[in-house]
């Protein structure tokens, strides 16, 4: 079956071939998911609405667990990608939450942007990981909070908010810089990887940008 939709990261894209064919598809399919929801956020004016828009991806992903084909491509993909794999359609769901807390505000406050890294961060890593080395560990939970941070960074177009969400990034993902991550979660952590490296710099370098490949491969090669 072709993918519901492409992955918009290229980052996110790049590191797939890092992940064992077993659970590349899965993978592929849970960034997928997670750029659904968070589409959902950068095209609400309206934060009710956004509300309503996120609840029924909360509620449809709950309702994966109860058997049924969706009709929604994505959902349907991630019914025959994942749910083999032991992911429930309740943890996916875990993660609306975690884009649910940028609407409470505008722009996000700072308990909006740290509920963002916990509440979207750690459950995507920590559901990955599972993916990628069937359990997940306190580093790859903390890694998730710092990389979904750093990413809400490029996201955010209000200074203040950005330079905060940059700020806590960097708090977060500070303790692993000496972490040599085992080759089942190099996917995970080369995205870390480069969360650290655009925490640590006054402006965060182009994704995809020749010299954040390069960087990608290193990691693949050392873990570091």
């Amino acid at each position: 079956m072709p993918p519901a939709v492409p992955i918009v990261d290229p980052e996110r894209n790049l590191v797939l071939a890092y992940a064992p064919v077993r659970a590349r598809a899965a993978l592929a399919t849970l960034w997928r998911l997670d750029e659904r929801l968070g589409g959902v956020v950068a095209t609400t004016s309206e934060p009710m609405i956004g509300r309503i828009r996120l609840a029924w991806w909360r509620e449809a992903l709950e309702r994966l667990d109860q058997g049924g084909p969706p009709a929604e491509p994505l959902l349907r993909e991630t019914a025959e990608t994942l749910l083999p794999l032991g992911i429930t359609g309740a943890a996916l769901a875990e993660i609306e939450a975690g884009w649910a807390t940028l609407l409470d505000s505008d722009p996000p406050d700072e308990e909006a942007i740290e509920a963002h890294g916990r509440l979207r961060g750690r459950p995507l890593f920590d559901l990955a990981a599972r993916l990628l080395a069937g359990t997940a560990d306190a580093e790859s939970g903390m890694a998730g909070e710092g990389w979904a941070l750093a990413d809400l960074a490029r996201r955010l177009s209000d200074p203040p908010s950005a330079a905060l969400a940059h700020s806590k990034a960097g708090e977060r993902l500070a303790g692993l810089r000496r972490r040599r991550w085992p080759i089942a979660l190099r996917p995970l952590g080369a995205l870390a990887t480069l969360a650290r490296a655009d925490a640590l710099a006054a402006r965060p370098a182009r994704q995809g940008s020749p010299s954040r490949v390069a960087r990608l491969l290193l990691h693949r090669l050392t873990g570091r």
